[in-house]
């Protein structure tokens, strides 16, 4: 453990808990909550710092000129020093305090992956798009329609929990009626704009099997009575979300499952806790705890529960497991068939299209809309139609450009009002194609580069393939045809090529599945070899199917946290 101390201040008992939950974001949020709410004395490690809702949103009303560079802006030195961080698209100087920068915890790309990260109570819930799509029957059949992996459960094991989690957290949105696109617990969706409504009809119209839909988010558009029990809000549209939001108005841990599992009087959040391993007992043949490293003092100490809930997110819990080693499991907890760190999988992004539009002169928006119009995939639902497997969802947008006269002077109040005239319509339209999982496409453990703590280095080794080239090619064709159908002009195709992990949906490592020899989790998202262990991030996902992941994380956790609890307290060995 290189420098590090080891004490157990207290003993076993003092630091002895029913359940204790590894991360504090999205998954770890949901998995206290239900552990606390089934009265189950919990803890919630973070290897960050406490980010308390309302009191620590430093940046979340002030005005852009508050700011040494405007809020957006960074000196060119930084970004040298920042290669990745500094590419996301929320990552800005009013947020950089909830970003890990580059040289906070170093990894090695063996494999140009983009590796974004927040390490806070709340951890990436407080930077997260929003964007909630339930997964379909075909999500979940087609890995296994495909003969690239099977999953344990199906939509109809999933279904009611979805709604748990839906009914909660607070989703906008449509009840659409598309099988692709299953329907949920809504609030009211946001309106689509003029122009949105006209390429929607349009397309629909020219396209069989392509349904065009308001996006649905986890933002609070008409609170009901359980977000206001929570103390949470009506969203108020400022597009401010990634610096924290005081109305709680989108869904984080910090604003709703935290502060709810604190009610209970069962949870204790420890931060700065920079988890090492977890703990397996070989006489018992189960997981009994988990060795910490505080992150600023380095000393290490041991915790202990009955059960424990691994939600680093994905590439940390990866890399927590691998680092998990015993007689038991020379190679990594409940790596007994050398599955553990591969079959990573992310979501590609690479396709992007732009446009003119000949929109109405006469009509605007309002507001900072928090979402836009999408499209479930068409591409390879039902069979095989194409030269490569799966398919890819689509978003769009259309917004007006501002006029930035160009004679005259540059300067005084007409030059102000002339930049407040309302310019061109244009049209942005981007991909979300689902990447197949390869056991090739893998993470593991450095053998000689130690990070601060001790704990070896993450390796990435990840990487697109040709399915996913043909795949963007398709996007970009059929993308252009339906903007061209939809009216656009000017129509340009654009390949961003970059790396793996910028999308920041990257998934697998711990995957669940039917047979132990291709997965690390059964259907209730335990260790096959370690049953006490339940993984319910993006590690655990058997496939990324093309929707957005973190509601499924959501559900799966809520599911896991409830069969968890209730195994307990029936006694039912675990």
């Amino acid at each position: 453990m290189g420098d590090t101390l080891h004490i157990n201040s207290g003993g076993v008992a003092q630091n002895s808990y029913d359940a204790i939950v590894i991360g504090s974001g999205i998954s770890g949020g949901w998995a206290a909550k239900e552990l606390c709410e089934h009265g189950l004395k919990t803890l919630v490690l973070e290897r960050g710092k406490d980010v308390v809702h309302l009191k620590d949103y430093p940046t979340a009303t002030k005005n852009p000129w508050d700011f040494p560079h405007r809020a957006d802006a960074f000196p060119v030195e930084f970004a040298k020093e920042n290669p990745v961080v500094s590419k996301c698209y929320a990552f800005s100087e009013a947020s950089q305090h909830f970003f890990v920068k580059d040289n906070e915890h170093p990894y090695i790309q063996e494999k140009p992956f983009d590796w974004i990260r927040g390490y806070q109570v709340g951890g990436k819930s407080l930077l997260w798009a929003r964007q909630t799509q339930r997964w379909s029957k075909f999500d979940f059949e087609g890995p296994a329609r495909d003969g690239f992996g099977d999953w344990p459960i199906r939509y109809d094991d999933l279904a009611p929990w979805y709604s748990h989690v839906e009914l909660f957290a607070g989703i906008s949105g449509n009840k659409d009626g598309v099988e692709t696109l299953p329907d949920g617990e809504f609030l009211p969706p946001w309106e689509m704009n003029c122009p949105e409504k006209e390429m929607q009809q349009k397309i629909m119209a020219g396209f069989t099997n392509r349904y065009v839909v308001q996006g649905r988010c986890a933002h609070l558009t008409q609170p009901k009575e359980i977000h206001i029990q929570q103390g949470r809000n009506q969203c108020q549209a400022r597009s401010l979300c990634e610096r924290g939001c005081p109305f709680g108005g989108y869904f984080s841990s910090n604003a709703s499952t935290l502060p709810w599992a604190q009610k209970t009087g069962n949870l204790t959040i420890r931060p700065h806790s920079v988890v090492h391993s977890i703990i397996y007992d070989e006489q018992k043949g189960k997981a009994t705890g988990v060795r910490v490293i505080d992150a600023e003092t380095k000393k290490s100490t041991d915790f202990f529960a009955k059960i424990i809930f691994v939600n680093a997110a994905c590439l940390n819990s990866n890399l927590i497991l691998l680092n998990s080693t015993s007689k038991r499991f020379p190679n990594g907890l409940g790596n007994d068939h050398d599955v553990l760190g591969k079959y990573m999988a992310f979501h590609n992004y690479r396709g992007t299209l732009f446009a003119s539009y000949d929109g109405p002169q006469d009509k605007y928006y309002y507001g900072r809309r928090p979402t836009q119009p999408m499209m479930p995939n068409f591409r390879n639902v039902y069979k095989q139609e194409t030269d490569f497997l799966r398919g890819y969802m689509t978003f769009y947008s259309v917004f007006r450009s501002r006029t930035y006269p160009t004679e005259g002077e540059q300067i005084g109040g007409a030059y102000k009002d002339a930049m407040g005239e309302a310019g061109d319509w244009y049209v942005s339209m981007m991909m979300q194609g689902e990447t197949v999982p390869k056991a090739t496409n893998h993470v593991r453990l450095s053998p000689d580069k130690k990070d601060a703590w001790g704990i070896p280095q993450l390796v990435t080794s990840i990487d697109y393939d040709d399915n996913d080239v043909k795949l963007l090619k398709d996007f970009l064709t059929h993308g252009s045809e339906m903007l061209e159908k939809a009216g656009c002009k000017n129509i340009s195709q654009n390949d961003s090529k970059q790396a793996p992990g910028l999308d920041i949906h990257e998934m697998g490592g711990i995957r669940m599945g039917k047979d132990p020899k291709t997965s690390m989790l059964n259907g209730w998202n335990q260790l096959h070899a370690c049953k006490n262990v339940f993984v319910t991030d993006g590690s655990s996902m058997h496939s990324t199917s093309t929707q957005n992941p973190s509601l499924t994380y959501m559900a799966l956790t809520a599911r896991a946290a409830n069969y968890a609890a209730e195994q307990l307290k029936k006694g039912s060995p675990l």
